[in-house]
């Protein structure tokens, strides 16, 4: 998927305003640094202050967990309200994940495009689970699919008969192939934490992770290296106008 770069003031988008720094000594480009390489990369707090402290940053990996904390958030939203309106064909799937040593189930749905449209953490994956996550996809992107492929989870069935009744459901473990991909990324970076502490603790931190890592991982094979370098310099500027780092002096 190509992202177009939205130039405040043309086009159809109307900007937000960017997350408030008040209070922050840190200027915005770093607190923005920081967020990005910890939901780009699958690295600790730790190392995330490392590597700040190579580019001559001192900060603590406490106070950029606390930055992780406010802005991944906050800037994760912002990217959502920038991506194209879904396609009309929703992909869905549920992985198990490991929280505190026990098994939980994460649910992701994505279009056509291989992009995420939203992810829910929950402790089944029974039909009241497919339910749940049925009513929170229509609820956050307001729209309602043409057609919705999941695997032969008899709980899809069920949540589709009563929660999208008009929507038709195509149930094929060889057409899931989308959004079992994009569980992928998740699991790297399961691995590198070495699992989660919390549901709640999960779904925050995956719910800012599947909209800000996928921003910066375009389909590459698909590009030529001028393409590819060209896509991402757009994804950078859209990045900096939704941190609030582009058009705004540094916070004090």
């Amino acid at each position: 998927m190509i992202l177009e770069l939205i130039v405040p003031g043309r086009g159809s988008f109307v900007s937000s305003a960017s997350p408030s720094y008040k209070g922050h000594r840190y200027p915005v480009e770093v607190i923005a640094h920081a967020v990005w390489l910890y939901f780009r990369f699958p690295l600790s707090f730790r190392e995330v202050e490392e590597l700040m402290l190579e580019r001559g940053v001192l900060v603590s990996y406490e106070t950029v967990r606390r930055w992780c904390a406010k802005f991944g958030q906050a800037y994760a939203n912002a990217l959502r309200r920038r991506q194209p309106r879904p396609g009309d064909k929703w992909h869905l799937d549920e992985v198990f994940i490991k929280i505190n040593g026990e098994r939980k189930y994460l649910w992701r749905a994505v279009d056509a495009n291989g992009a995420v449209l939203d992810i829910l953490v929950q402790n089944r994956r029974d039909t009241a689970a497919a339910k749940r996550f049925f009513r929170t996809l229509l609820k956050t992107t307001r729209t309602v699919p043409r057609v919705v492929v999941t695997d032969k989870l008899r709980s899809y069935g069920a949540a589709h008969r009563e929660v999208m009744p008009s929507v038709e459901h195509r149930a094929h473990k060889g057409l899931n192939n989308r959004a079992e991909n994009s569980h992928q990324p998740t699991r790297q970076r399961e691995r590198a934490m070495k699992g989660f502490r919390s549901v709640g603790g999960a779904q925050r931190f995956l719910s800012a992770f599947s909209r800000i890592s996928p921003h910066f991982r375009p389909r590459r094979h698909r590009m030529t290296a001028p393409n590819y370098r060209a896509e991402m310099t757009t994804r950078f500027t859209i990045w900096e106008q939704i941190t609030g780092v582009t058009g705004r002096p540094a916070a004090a």
